[in-house]
């Protein structure tokens, strides 16, 4: 019995050494996604890009906006520099467009008020789709307020803030989750039916017999991804219809701009399942490429923290990675009430991703069949 034992095992080891592509999946991407996970996933929110609006334009409110960009909480920029009422529609493109997640306001009277000891009011407007950073905006803001106050007026009541938020007053951590989850779901599901459907039918032999037929290899191709793209965008119609009447997502956007940008991704999520079903030879192995691209998507595409949060080199390394772009079209869309316009970077990166994969995997797959 003991002797049984210790062959099987022996078999087993030589199995998985006489196959190179499990050996590396079962080594390097353990490895490769502890590295990922140290440097992507960082709760701390810092480096928000905060738009600074100073109907002032005087030595004081200057030197409070030098506050703000002191730390590594700000990044500031500046937007107007002559009086006048506050442009909202400016403001809204900024945030549905992601450029910035915080606006402060300073008045008019900013530095006659400050200087004659009189209370005076910044006005905070904060981008509350991500309640995380929202709330920790908020948190800083009110600190560095506090202290500008004590340090030009010796007192910390002159300075007062008020704040609103836009998109999600209540800041439920949900809403924010929810369309990176559909985003997930749609991602993994049509990367794993892809790949592993068309493997299983290598291994039994019917893609053979398929292609020995009158249909052509582009016809196969075509029936199938379309077959598992029509389940993909059914998955995230049910999972978005339990986020919004079981959750309470808003959804102000339109419907159809995400459907119509959910069919643009797909040609790369498929793309990547026709890509790892041609490198790979049994189900296992393209259940392992399909599960690590899809670990590697969700930890470089600002789900679970803001990109701005990750080291310069890890956000260089997130422009790759397609599901990053799509994230901020779903959270776009749903939660901002985004259009073509305000993500059009985003879109094109979608495009030629999936454009460029499809029509590589589309070319392997191919020349595998013939």
């Amino acid at each position: 019995m003991f002797r049984a034992y210790i062959g099987l095992i022996k078999k087993e080891i030589k199995q998985i050494r006489r196959d190179p592509i499990m050996l590396r999946i079962i080594f390097i991407a353990p490895v490769f996604q502890l590295l990922l996970l140290g440097y992507a996933i960082n709760v701390d929110v810092k480096l928000l890009a905060a738009d600074v609006y100073d109907y002032d334009q005087s030595q004081h409110s200057r030197e409070f906006i030098k506050s703000f960009g002191a730390g590594e909480y700000f990044i500031t920029s500046e937007r107007i520099t002559s009086p006048g009422q506050l442009p909202l529609w400016d403001l809204e493109e900024r945030f549905k467009g992601g450029d910035a997640a915080i606006a402060v306001i300073i008045p008019e009277d900013f530095s006659k008020q400050l200087t004659a000891g009189k209370q005076t009011t910044v006005g905070m407007i904060t981008d509350g789709a991500d309640a995380n950073a929202a709330r920790s905006g908020i948190g800083y803001a009110s600190q560095i307020v506090r202290q500008y106050s004590q340090r030009v007026t010796g007192m910390s009541m002159p300075l007062e803030m008020r704040h609103r938020f836009l998109y999600n007053p209540e800041l439920e951590s949900v809403c924010y989750m929810v369309p990176g989850i559909v985003a997930t779901l749609l991602t993994m599901v049509t990367v794993m039916l892809t790949s592993m459907a068309i493997v299983r039918e290598r291994e039994t032999g019917t893609l053979e017999q398929i292609s020995v037929t009158p249909i052509s290899g582009t016809v196969l191709l075509m029936g199938k991804v379309t077959t598992f793209g029509i389940l993909g965008l059914l998955e995230m119609a049910i999972a978005m219809a339990v986020g919004v009447l079981w959750f309470g997502i808003p959804f102000v956007g339109s419907p159809l701009l995400l459907f119509g940008l959910s069919a643009l991704y797909l040609l790369t999520t498929l793309g990547m399942g026709m890509f790892f079903s041609t490198v790979t030879s049994t189900q296992q192995q393209a259940m392992f490429f399909a599960w690590f691209f899809t670990i590697f998507t969700i930890l470089t595409a600002g789900f679970f923290t803001p990109i701005s949060n990750m080291p310069g080199w890890m956000q260089a390394v997130t422009l790759i990675n397609p599901m990053r772009y799509f994230m901020e079209i779903m959270r776009g869309i749903m939660l901002k009430g985004a259009s073509v316009s305000d993500l059009l970077d985003q879109i094109v990166a979608i495009a030629i991703y999936g454009v460029t994969i499809f029509t590589l995997a589309a070319l392997r797959f191919r020349k595998r069949t013939e």
